[in-house]
C-alpha cells in the first residue's frame, strides 16, 4: 500500500484534539467504577492527542527517551505504527544475526 499522507481539515484536527483531551480528563472519573473503562478512555484520548498535536508528540518522545521501557510498553499497547515498525526491524535484525551466527 503506498504511503500517502492525506491532508486533514484543521477543524477536524482541532475537534479530535479536544475530544482526546476530554477523554483523558474523564478517565480518572471512571477509574473508581468496576471494570477497565478508564484505561480505555485514557488510551483512546492519548491516541487522539498524539495524532493531532506536534507538541504532545515531542513531549512523548522526551518521555520515552527518559523511560524507554515504559514508553516501549505503552507504544505497543496503543498499537502505534512507529512501535510496530521498530518491533519488526528488531525482529529482522535478530533473525539476521542468528542466521549469520549459525554459519
Amino acid at each position: 500500500m503506498p504511503s500517502v499522507k492525506a491532508v486533514r481539515s484543521p477543524v477536524l484536527r482541532f475537534g479530535q484534539l479536544v475530544l482526546g483531551i476530554v477523554l483523558i480528563l474523564s478517565a480518572p472519573l471512571l477509574a473508581p467504577l468496576p471494570g477497565p473503562a478508564g484505561i480505555f478512555l485514557f488510551a483512546g484520548g492519548m491516541v487522539l492527542v498524539l495524532r493531532n498535536s506536534r507538541w504532545a508528540r515531542l513531549k512523548w518522545a522526551r518521555l520515552k527517551r527518559r523511560w524507554p521501557r515504559t514508553g516501549h510498553f505503552v507504544d505497543r499497547m496503543m498499537r502505534r505504527q512507529s512501535a510496530m515498525r521498530r518491533h519488526e526491524r528488531a525482529k529482522a535484525a535478530k533473525n539476521t544475526t542468528v542466521t549469520t551466527g549459525a554459519n
